[in-house]
């Protein structure tokens, strides 16, 4: 996906297929709960690192790997969510700010994540 494209989904603003976290040191625990629930109906788009109303705020650039690993490593565990989901968060500079942009298929069986 290019810039132009991903800039016209955060300009449409959320809806039920699209979820910004700001997330911008750590992932919330409410990224989890948007990935399970996209999977379960008709997929969508997560971008960690833009606020609610689409401002895009960055990652901070210390805690990309970070946030990516931690997001792999739940996401995979079937404590956390079941069954796993294979997704991996794609790293993008808009507006000379990195975000991270997890694209996340219709599931093929229903999704459930844990509390964390």
């Amino acid at each position: 996906m290019d810039d132009k494209e991903l800039l016209a989904i955060i300009d449409r603003g959320e809806c039920h297929t699209t979820e910004f976290k700001k997330s911008t040191t750590d992932i919330t625990k409410d990224v989890y709960e948007s990935i399970c629930a996209f999977s379960n109906r008709d997929g969508g788009h997560v971008f960690l690192g833009v606020k609610d109303n689409g401002e895009i705020l960055g990652i901070e650039p210390h805690c990309i790997e970070k946030i990516k690993k931690d997001f792999v490593t739940a996401i995979n565990n079937v404590n956390k969510m079941y069954p796993p989901l294979f997704l991996t968060p794609v790293e993008y500079k808009l507006k000379g700010k990195t975000i991270l942009h997890i694209y996340i298929p219709i599931g093929t069986q229903l999704s459930r994540c844990s509390e964390w």
